[in-house]
């Protein structure tokens, strides 16, 4: 992995240098992560580049960065790719829209969606059928919650907080009413959303399991165990990873002094002055040569 064995492992213990460093046992790519990533490495072999992607293929910076200079384009919209060419879709996913206007546009189109959120996909359209009111609960503009609300033809309702409870104007007596969930969110985030639409909502039907990735909760039950351990937490990830954001929302709810850094070189230097033990994690979408860097630089400064 770039590091001496005895140094970082694949599942990483204590190891104690001037101070006490710990790093998450979970952490790091999932693996709806690591699909698209090789989906785009698979293209870029057998096709070579230009290879266009519509949005970041995952929400970090260090691989959309290393893809880039490898000759793969990023866009927003599908206009920007001439026709004739292929499109991979993010992790993220898509309304059926842009499949639509993909072909239409004369593009070919590889769909490197997680397949948790194609699950998703497919539970929103038979609720709707079903004469549901959907309730998506997580951030409105995240591509994620944007191509779940496309596959509802724009019918699906987003919660974004308690307060967007609140102002839902839906009778409190409605029969058909259900939630789904972006699948990157904290349970505290959600379940705070749900008490509060389960008293407005008594016939509000629950899913019989939650949406939440499962990566993504081991990670956040991995962090919030070590900040009860460690006085400054470091999450590598992009500032636009929703998975990272909430690792780090994790951290500070254990009351860890927590930041979010896209690399080592974004390490505050106060806190290697003043902290007695740091714990490392990584977003989902953080490659591992990440941590192994910021392990490496705390190494030899520490």
């Amino acid at each position: 992995m770039g590091l001496q064995s005895d140094i970082i492992a694949v599942k990483l213990d204590v190891m104690e240098i001037k101070r006490k460093i710990l790093i998450a046992p979970s952490r790091g790519f999932c693996a709806g992560v690591e699909r698209a990533i090789d989906i785009v490495e698979n293209m870029l072999k057998e096709n070579g580049a230009p290879l266009y992607v519509r949005h970041d293929i995952v929400h970090n910076d260090y691989v959309v960065d290393s893809f880039r200079k490898r000759g793969v384009v990023f866009v927003e919209e599908l206009t920007d790719i001439p026709s004739g060419q292929t499109v991979v879709f993010s992790a993220h996913g898509v309304s059926p829209a842009v499949s639509e206007d993909a072909a239409t546009l004369g593009l070919e189109s590889v769909d490197a969606t997680c397949p948790l959120v194609k699950k998703i996909h497919r539970k929103a359209v038979a609720l709707k059928n079903e004469g549901y009111t959907v309730l998506l609960i997580g951030h409105r503009n995240h591509p994620e919650i944007i191509g779940t609300l496309g596959h509802l033809g724009g019918e699906g309702i987003v919660i974004e907080n308690v307060d967007d409870v609140e102002h839902l104007n839906i009778a409190s007596d409605t029969e058909k009413i259900t939630y789904l969930t972006q699948t990157t969110l904290s349970p505290d985030d959600v379940y705070e959303i749900v008490d509060v639409l389960e008293q407005r909502y008594p016939n509000l039907r629950k899913p019989e399991r939650h949406d939440l990735c499962y990566a993504t909760l081991e990670r956040q039950a991995a962090v919030r165990d070590m900040a009860k351990k460690c006085d400054v937490i470091l999450v590598i990830g992009s500032q636009g990873s929703s998975n990272s954001n909430r690792l780090k929302e994790v951290a500070e709810s254990e009351g860890a002094e927590a930041y979010l850094i896209n690399s080592c070189k974004d390490i505050p230097e106060s806190i290697l002055k003043s902290c007695e033990s740091i714990g490392i994690t990584a977003g989902a979408s953080a490659p591992e040569i990440l941590v192994e860097e910021t392990v490496k630089m705390l190494r030899d400064i520490l």
